[in-house]
């Protein structure tokens, strides 16, 4: 490719991560903490592609009035098949992907398969206690549901298929973005919510003493006891 195409290919780059980064897009492929990196480096595509399209202009305007070429008279505009870099930019210019949901919880071991043999402190004031799958999950799991006990309890998830075929509640949680994303499931009891997977489910009950075994990777799923519930908007921010 020319340096004139290589540019243009770097500015559609640079503003298709640019606008992702400064918009909420970008938390459909990475943690929200990444978010200052990804402008940096939409911003520094940006620049090194203006920086190349000024001095290829001062090139081709030089005193020869003639565009660069290889000795033989001919142009290096380079094959036509370099402008399909260009796809990728397009596509995360112009179309959403959905956020890592049911396909990947069914498809992917459950995230607690790390004993962690810790204190766990008292669950936040208030009630419901408002907690995240995977804190819901150590402390049902690893702690016993001592610390649950007693207490009514908030979870937020999407819904998917179960292992015993009723829905489970789960989110994707993420180390980096969405590429290392693995679930953290729970199964339900009581008032089961009804809808078609992915639908996103705020749910109020109490912890149980059950656990089953994830058939993916053989981790205990935890189990909870819906008293009420209610359909929600998918999040802004999907993953834990």
């Amino acid at each position: 490719m020319s340096r004139g195409t290589q540019a243009v290919v770097l500015v559609f780059l640079g503003g298709a991560i640019l606008r992702a980064s400064l918009t909420d897009l970008y938390l459909r492929y990475v943690k929200q903490g990444l978010r200052p990196f990804l402008i940096a480096a939409g911003l520094l595509l940006v620049i090194t592609a203006l920086v190349a399209l000024v001095q290829e202009l001062r090139h081709l305007n030089g005193p020869e009035g003639q565009p660069d070429d290889d000795g033989h008279g001919h142009g290096r505009s380079g094959p036509a098949v370099g402008w399909l870099l260009l796809l990728p930019a397009l596509a995360l210019l112009f179309v959403v992907p959905p956020a890592l949901g049911a396909d990947t919880a069914a498809r992917a071991g459950s995230a607690l398969t790390d004993d962690r043999d810790v204190a766990y402190p008292p669950l936040p004031p208030g009630d419901p206690a408002e907690l995240s799958l995977l804190e819901y999950g150590y402390r049902a799991v690893y702690d016993h549901g001592r610390t649950l006990q007693g207490r009514r309890i908030q979870l937020t998830g999407f819904l998917a298929p179960g292992p015993d075929g009723e829905p489970m509640l789960a989110r994707i949680m993420l180390s980096c973005c969405a590429a290392d994303g693995i679930p953290v499931k729970v199964g339900l009891r009581g008032d089961v919510p009804e809808g078609p997977t992915n639908t996103w489910i705020r749910a109020t009950g109490r912890w149980i003493p059950h656990t089953a075994k994830d058939p993916v990777n053989d981790a205990d799923l935890p189990y909870f006891q819906v008293e009420t519930w209610e359909k929600i908007p998918a999040p802004v921010e999907p993953y834990e």
